[in-house]
């Protein structure tokens, strides 16, 4: 079924809000919210007073607050956001307010909270909108779009103005209507999460499948009755009796990268390839972001790297949560944080790349924490690290087993990925749909449970429908909101 629309509209003269129902109010969210409210309200509080803390980390895309950290108030009230409950916060730099971070409130220790500088603060003028709505208003598409238009600044330092939050305008009901609305929406979007939260478990299961598959392929082997032997090298365990282990050392050469002159235009924007971090997400690299020019090449800036190369990420922040491994599929260049593993005779190419993606735990362990927060192999460490030598027909082999396997559970993570993408429409369609009247959700509720003003605060976070008795139809979402 279609969700109804209000019987009768008017224009708002608002261009992106189009018509909205005729007794509701278009107004400036100034007018309906104080903008980060001052921190003299709590003058009077002892300074050792627990109140509670949250890091942007403890602000959710989905609505949801982690409240496990608490600090004494003289701790936090120089240098951090301060808001209440009943409060709504939105993450103002790039990219957590494109990803929605943002919260209502609720549960404070104290009643109080102290965060992240990087937070607009709302607090509702409950004669004109409620936390839950003004919550459910920030999440909207229209509301993000404008946003993410508005913010100033360069590169990951992108912020939305405060400003802009002042003079959104806001289609508001009146309190009542908006809470019918805000109980609407934590029951529907509560049902689309959950499914969204099974795809993403799947994909993480299949994530680990797949190394699992990769792991034993290139480390046992295919035939699981062959004699095995221990391998003398701890992380590798037992193996076919008839592998041998080298050092990585001497399986490969190995090649550095550079970054060509920024300021010299003559060096960039060629049609050669140029390896950085960022395009190690691919197994297989066939382009890059980057590209350089052949007078790169030729004045000594950049080296090519021959196609069939091994590139791995030997430095960088990303070393702190994985270690990328890729084959160059054509001739390209690198940067310094990469470097390429040009295969000797005794090892193929792809089978050295499923090696060091088995390896990927040991490699880390084999990581210096240098300044400023930047990780790096420790060269003669990580090319000291044993690893599996065996005939090349046995490798070729595993190389196409594994292929054949992983593809299997890719197509399934395909399918797992575009399954929450289409959820996620259906989530911000209804989002929007509601909070701008493009449909009626009155008639789908029993509007007999009242909702008390300070419910159990959302932790870790479920959000679940606010009283089970609330809806008397079975929701209908696959279908087009207001179609």
């Amino acid at each position: 079924m279609s969700f109804p629309r209000y019987p009768s509209y008017k224009d708002s003269s608002v261009e992106w809000l189009g018509d909205v129902p005729a007794h509701w109010k278009v107004k400036r969210l100034r007018f309906v919210a104080l903008l980060n409210p001052s921190k003299a309200e709590i003058a009077g509080l002892d300074r050792d007073t627990d109140v509670s803390f949250l890091p942007m980390e403890a602000v959710g895309d989905d609505g949801s607050i982690k409240l496990d950290r608490i600090r004494p108030i003289r701790e936090v009230e120089t240098g951090y956001t301060y808001f209440q409950n009943g409060d709504v916060t939105v993450a103002k730099i790039t990219p957590c307010f494109e990803n929605g971070k943002g919260a209502a409130m609720r549960g404070l220790q104290s009643g109080i909270g102290f965060g992240t500088t990087e937070l607009i603060v709302a607090r509702p003028i409950t004669t004109a909108v409620t936390s839950d709505y003004l919550g459910w208003l920030f999440r909207s598409t229209q509301f993000r779009k404008r946003g993410e238009a508005s913010m100033y600044g360069a590169g990951g330092q992108k912020r939305v103005p405060d400003d802009f939050v002042r003079d959104f305008a806001v289609a508001c009901p009146d309190p009542d209507e908006q809470t019918i609305i805000a109980i609407f929406l934590d029951h529907e979007i509560a049902k689309i999460d959950a499914p969204m939260t099974e795809q993403r478990t799947l994909i993480e299961l299949l994530k680990e499948k797949r190394q699992a598959v990769i792991s034993h392929a290139v480390t046992k082997g295919l035939n699981p009755n062959a004699s095995m032997k221990d391998s003398g090298v701890e992380w590798l365990g037992k193996a076919p009796e008839h592998w041998g282990v080298k050092p990585l050392k001497y399986l490969v050469n190995f090649q550095s990268g550079g970054t060509p002159r920024k300021e010299n235009l003559d060096y960039w924007d060629g049609d050669i390839p140029w390896a950085s971090a960022k395009d190690l997400k691919a197994e297989v690299l066939g382009d890059t972001i980057d590209h350089i020019t052949e007078n790169a090449v030729q004045s000594g800036s950049a080296e090519l790297m021959s196609a069939g190369s091994v590139l791995v990420v030997v430095r960088g922040m990303i070393l702190a949560r994985t270690f990328p491994v890729a084959v160059a599929a054509v001739p390209m260049a690198i940067n310094q944080d990469l470097k390429a593993l040009e295969c000797h005779d005794m090892v193929e190419h792809r089978f050295l790349a499923r090696l060091l993606q088995a390896s990927s735990e040991e490699s880390r362990r084999r990581i210096d924490e240098a300044g400023h927060g930047t990780n790096a192999l420790r060269m003669e460490a990580w090319t000291s690290m044993g690893l599996r030598v065996l005939p090349l027909k046995e490798q070729l082999a595993i190389v196409d087993y594994i292929e054949e396997e992983t593809a299997k559970l890719d197509a399934l993570t395909l399918e797992a990925q575009q399954a929450i993408s289409l959820l996620q429409e259906r989530r911000t369609a209804l989002i929007s749909a509601a909070v701008t009247g493009k449909i009626d959700v009155r008639g789908l509720a029993l509007y007999a449970a009242e909702r008390p003003d300070e419910p159990e605060k959302k932790s870790d976070h479920a959000k679940a429908p606010s009283s089970p008795r609330f809806f008397n139809r079975r929701s209908a979402f696959g279908d087009s909101p207001g179609g």
